[in-house]
């Protein structure tokens, strides 16, 4: 049976009696099969699971959905009950006595690019929470998934920056059957617009099939930015390095993540995918026979 707790003091009570290992995935509710994985991966790594639910404001920039974002604990608790031992759902003034909050955390540079650069302030409102939660919930392991691949690279970083005595742990992205990633976002979407969002599964299969030429996969992102079906907006397409983000060159080698977002019926969607690249990549010389000379 799943516990529930809201407040902070009961957290730490209630996490004092789980035995073993503890591993914890963070949620912001309105959860689905995406974070059921999260939830099974976690199970898989250690003899304890906690799952936190809470919509955290200060992920929201001004004209954002907060208040509309989807709150259904009644529903989460019931997808999860007896895959996790304890789910924390705090209200905002728990979490934050006061808004903003006096001290917060800063995710620098790699913040402010991409979805940082649409979202300003949204990753330092990201590990602000994560680096809370993380000091409550005093896991031995976190369970993030690709999907988000700018914030699970801003994660690892905090991780290993201040040194905190944590896991991550990254988990591949779940698709709906049509390719889509799931997402709670997804909800936004008609029938139409989930067959739009279909461009950005579709480019990551072409920059997979286009490895391991840099050129080739980035020829196939210019492609699918440059005849994107009417109604989807791209906010970005790129192929950039997996420890600065920044875009590579067409001679780059070595690891490279693909991050993608679009906007579709004003609904902001995000894909990814790593690749392995060697640079251009030349077709063979052929070793045939040179022809015969002909007679003068």
């Amino acid at each position: 049976m799943t516990a529930l707790v809201t407040t902070k003091a009961d957290l730490r009570r209630a996490r004092a009696q789980l035995p073993g290992t503890v591993a914890v995935v963070m949620t912001m509710g309105a959860l689905h099969e995406g974070h059921l994985m999260l939830v099974r991966r976690a199970r898989e790594i250690a003899d304890s699971v906690v799952l936190t639910d809470f919509v955290n404001p200060l992920q929201f920039g001004p004209g954002e959905d907060f208040e509309a974002y989807p709150r259904e604990l009644e529903a989460d608790l019931a997808q999860v009950d007896g895959l996790v031992d304890l789910v924390f759902a705090p209200s905002t003034e728990e979490m934050y006595p006061v808004l903003p909050p006096p001290v917060s955390v800063t995710s620098g540079r790699l913040g402010t690019r991409f979805e940082g650069a649409a979202r300003p302030g949204h990753f330092d409102g990201v590990v602000t929470v994560v680096t809370k939660l993380l000091q409550l919930v005093r896991p031995d392991a976190a369970v993030f998934g690709r999907k988000d691949a700018q914030q699970l690279a801003i994660i690892q970083r905090l991780v290993a920056d201040l040194d905190l005595p944590v896991r991550i742990e990254a988990v591949d992205i779940v698709r709906e059957p049509g390719g889509l990633a799931r997402s709670s976002r997804n909800a936004y979407l008609s029938e139409e617009g989930r067959e739009r969002a279909l461009v950005l599964s579709r480019t990551v299969r072409a920059v997979e099939a286009a490895a391991p030429d840099t050129g080739a996969v980035l020829a196939a992102l210019r492609e699918a930015t440059g005849g994107a079906p009417a109604g989807v907006d791209w906010a970005y397409a790129e192929a950039v390095d997996p420890a600065t983000f920044e875009p590579i060159g067409p001679d780059h080698q070595g690891e490279v993540l693909v991050v993608l977002a679009a906007r579709v019926e004003g609904t902001r969607l995000l894909d990814a995918t790593s690749l392995h690249v060697a640079g251009r990549v030349h077709p063979p010389v052929s070793r045939g026979r040179l022809p015969e000379p002909t007679a003068p």
